[in-house]
């Protein structure tokens, strides 16, 4: 995630959750938390003056390690990770309402546990209402379990928690490369957060090319 995102984001917030951060949050974030991983997954306009031109630009920013630089295409969601010690907490999550159920939330969650393992986190945290059954589905679905339950912790309408956590040992490793690998086979996914360092404030980013 870049200074320049966070307008988006913000936008998608709102839409997300109440109450939402705001600019001064995610600006802070960015620049001045020592302990945050914040991303964006966006799709990625290739240049389009002709496919061979479009697929040799693409591949070269892989060549690199970088996405190759186009057109932007929209900030779908986002997400960030708080990593202190030896612990990942996933601190928010979210994709545009009119872009769920298209798997996208699911790139972010394989992309900031990609991150916690890069980072060295023996486990990772969230939250999650107790209500949402489609969220608690993807989490089990990489290994997340119930560690126990927060009361009242949303203060939007008092609803409970649970607290969902993560062992990262070598089976939710196993695991973890299991579904990355379909991931990036399903939605050709170019992903510039989990697996790179890189300072903070550089326009990295994971991205899904336009078909």
């Amino acid at each position: 995630m870049r200074l320049d995102d966070i307008q988006a984001v913000v936008a998608i917030d709102r839409l997300s959750f109440q109450p939402a951060w705001g600019h001064e949050s995610y600006r802070f974030e960015l620049k001045e938390s020592r302990v945050s991983h914040m991303v964006v997954l966006e799709r990625q306009a290739v240049p389009s003056a002709s496919t061979h031109v479009g697929w040799l630009h693409k591949l070269r920013g892989r060549l690199n390690g970088t996405p190759a630089k186009s057109a932007r295409g929209g900030i779908l969601g986002y997400g960030g990770i708080w990593q202190i010690a030896d612990e990942a907490h996933i601190s928010t999550i979210a994709t545009h309402p009119s872009q769920r159920g298209k798997g996208y939330g699911e790139i972010l969650l394989a992309g900031m546990v990609g991150k916690a393992l890069q980072l060295g986190a023996g486990y990772i945290v969230l939250e999650v209402r107790v209500s949402n059954q489609v969220a608690q589905s993807l989490y089990s679905k990489y290994g997340f379990s119930r560690f126990g339950r927060r009361r009242r912790y949303y203060a939007s309408n008092n609803e409970d928690a649970w607290d969902m956590r993560l062992t990262l040992d070598g089976t939710a490793r196993r695991r973890f490369a299991q579904l990355y690998r379909r991931l990036q086979a399903n939605h050709d996914l170019v992903d510039a957060y989990s697996h790179v360092r890189h300072p903070r404030g550089i326009g990295r980013r994971e991205a899904i090319p336009m078909s």
